[in-house]
């Protein structure tokens, strides 16, 4: 049986400093192959490569994943600093149009760190530079040196909504997370409901009220050992079935044959 198609959003990245790729993570791939139990997809996102529309047709979910870049502050109405980091105007030419697309047609999508990002941003939303800065704030950013076992380690719980549907996917108001993100929201879009924060209030998962399709999206990252983490395995069990059912035209508008 054919599985349906996730489209996971790359990242452009140069190798030995010299030669330009597109590139997505193997954890998250085995996550959504292993987990979801979709076909993975590496989406170069790119306009001058990829359109929207051409994407809305050929994949059945999407995956916006983490990634160094950041969503460039003009997408939100404020000026660029150095605060604000690296940025990468290709992916946000396609990511934030494709997620209003996805809303609209009911189109599933999962969030991570900056796809949490820019989920909020699309949908009017705007973020802070670096959470660490502020006062009272944790710094949420991953050691900088280790294993990747130590980056990608539980590191703070996250309180959620009671009654929301975190709080149905999960079985629990309460779970822990690892965490590796400098920025985060400031204003929630429009429609975008927070149903998760971290102890210092970060706002760490949302949804998008009202869409026809799968739209959860959170902070941290579930691809790590999202085979056996209690907290990862269900997400992406409730993505994949998701996406099987708009694959199906259950839910949503669905992608042509």
């Amino acid at each position: 049986m054919t599985r349906p198609i996730v489209g996971i959003i790359g990242n452009q990245y140069l190798i030995n400093d010299q030669y330009p790729a597109h590139a997505g993570g193997t954890m998250t791939s085995e996550a959504i192959s292993d987990v979801a139990g979709c076909l993975p997809l590496l989406v170069p996102a790119d306009p001058r490569l990829v359109s929207v529309e051409e994407l809305l047709d050929t994949c059945d979910g999407f995956l916006l994943t983490g990634g160094r870049p950041n969503v460039h502050p003009e997408e939100y109405g404020e000026a660029w600093t150095e605060a604000h980091g690296d940025h990468d105007r290709a992916r946000d030419a396609i990511t934030l149009p494709l997620v209003r697309a996805c809303v609209e047609r009911g189109q599933p999508f999962l969030g991570i760190c900056r796809g949490f990002q820019e989920v909020n941003v699309a949908m009017g939303g705007t973020l802070y530079p670096e959470i660490r800065d502020l006062p009272g704030r944790m710094n949420h950013r991953m050691p900088p040196d280790g294993t990747l076992e130590e980056k990608f380690e539980l590191r703070h719980l996250v309180t959620l909504t009671e009654g929301g549907v975190f709080h149905r996917l999960f079985g629990s108001t309460e779970v822990m997370t690892n965490s590796l993100h400098g920025q985060g929201i400031k204003t929630p879009g429009k429609r975008i409901v927070i149903e998760g924060h971290a102890p210092d209030g970060t706002p760490e998962a949302i949804h998008v009220e009202g869409a026809k399709g799968f739209t959860l999206s959170v902070q941290w990252h579930p691809e790590w050992d999202a085979a056996n983490d209690p907290v990862s395995r269900p997400l992406f069990t409730a993505f994949g079935e998701a996406v099987r059912a708009f694959a199906a035209g259950v839910g949503g508008m669905r992608r042509s044959a």
